[in-house]
Parts: structure tokens; sequence; C-alpha cells
């Protein structure tokens, strides 16, 4: 049976390890690499590692960063940051890494999806979405919430599946870093309307959230940053994990309060 993936999302600003609050003030919370060391130790199911800075000042992915990631992780790497060609792509996948994640660049050239999807396989392609609330709806952001797309969360998630992308992972900037729980009614909204492989982020602040997740949308991807990356309502840093019991208890519960 298929398990819900919990997922650990690492920003990098600056080379470091950063964790952000409604995506502004970036708090230093460590190295990277030390950081991929301890959840390899904690059997993490995979991990998402984005440049927030690579977009915005227009470089090129951190190629050397990647590799040292790539060669430390023991699970499945979703890099992103900064992709804007197949050949960036076919690099970030050579190096290692099992997925490449895009925003900016495919939201406003979709056939960039399809382009990558035929060179590393649909699989390996990931469309990131952030999104702010809108009135009644989900507007699309890009640049670290600095540029409004003109599209709803559900135009830019039909638009990724239709060009062949293999995942979506839908980020809400309104609950980012306030460890409060997901935006459930946004994951409702994005779950009805594709049927490709979905993970939320943005505002896990415990696993009874993820829980409520998995009870809302069923087999899921479950991204955290500061849940992983923070211990107690001082935000101390501590990255942390689940441990295989706690995961198995939390599907079971969950995937049975949802059938009932």
């Amino acid at each position: 049976m298929l398990r819900p993936r919990i997922t650990p999302c690492l920003l990098v600003h600056d080379g470091g390890l950063v964790k952000t609050m409604l995506f502004a003030e970036p708090k230093y919370v460590g190295d990277p690499i030390n950081a991929v060391k301890i959840f390899n130790e904690k059997e993490t199911d995979e991990l998402i590692v984005l440049d927030i800075d690579a977009s915005v000042r227009n470089a090129e992915p951190n190629f050397k960063l990647i590799a040292q990631l790539a060669v430390e992780c023991r699970m499945p790497l979703c890099y992103g940051g900064g992709v804007r060609t197949v050949e960036q792509a076919r690099r970030i996948v050579g190096l290692g890494a099992e997925k490449v994640a895009m925003s900016a660049a495919a939201l406003q050239e979709p056939k960039l999806i399809s382009a990558v999807a035929r060179e590393i396989g649909s699989q390996s392609v990931v469309v990131v979405v952030d999104v702010r609330r809108q009135d009644d709806d989900y507007a699309v952001w890009t640049h670290n919430g600095r540029r409004q797309t003109g599209q709803t969360v559900v135009e830019a998630a039909r638009m990724a599946e239709s060009f062949g992308a293999g995942e979506i992972v839908v980020n809400s900037i309104d609950n980012d870093g306030k460890m409060k729980g997901y935006d459930l009614t946004l994951a409702a909204k994005v779950r009805n309307a594709v049927r490709l492989p979905m993970t939320m982020l943005g505002g896990a602040g415990s696993l009874a959230d993820i829980g409520k997740l998995i009870e809302c949308c069923g087999v899921v991807g479950a991204a955290a940053g500061s849940l992983f990356v923070f211990k107690g309502s001082y935000r101390a840093v501590l990255i942390n994990y689940p441990t295989p019991a706690q995961k198995e208890q939390l599907f079971l519960s969950s995937i049975g309060r949802q059938a009932s």
C-alpha cells in the first residue's frame, strides 16, 4: 500500500541553511550538509532543498552544493533554485539528484516542463507553486513571493499536469513558518483539481497537522521546514524527524479516521 511521504524542506540562502517566516526574515539554522547527515540517520523519506536566492538573483543552480548534497544523501533528493534550461536539469540529475524542482521559469514558459520531462522523465520533474490567499481564491507568486503571475493555484496546477510534470508542490506563503497547521482548504482545492502527486508545504507545526492533511487528502506528500529544524515554542534549532513507528501510527490512525 502506498504511504504518504513526510519530507523535510531545507531552504538555502547565502550558502547556509535558513528558515523563513512568511517568505521573509530568513533565520540561520545551520549547515545544509550537516543537516543532511542527521536526516540520513533518521531514515528520512526524501529531502527537498530549495535555493531561495537563485531566481531572485538570476543565478544558475549551485552545482557545487548539489554535488555535495547528492554525495551525502541516502534518501531521494529534490533540488530546486535557478533551473531555467533542460541542460541545467540534466546536469542536476547527473550529479545524483532524483528530482528537479522548477517554479518561476516553468510557470512563465510551461513548454520547459515538457522539454525537461522528455529529457529526465516526468517522474523527476517537480513544479513548485507558491500561493497567497486572495479574496476567495489563491494567487500564484514567484521570486520569493515578489511577483504575481496572474494565475490561480488551480490554473497553475492543471497547467503543470497538462505539460507533463510528475509532481506539484503547493507552498502556502500565508502559512510559512507559522507552525499552526496546513491550509486544508488549499490542499483540498488542488487535490480535487489534478491527479498528479501533490506535496503540501507551509504551516506544519506537529505530527498531528500531518495527520489532518492525510485525513483531508489521502496519500499525499507532507513537507515541512520549521517542524523539522525547530523544537518547542522558543524555536530552538534541533534537527528532528518522526521515527518509523511514529510514521506508521500516524498513517494508520489518519487513514482510519478518513474511512470512518
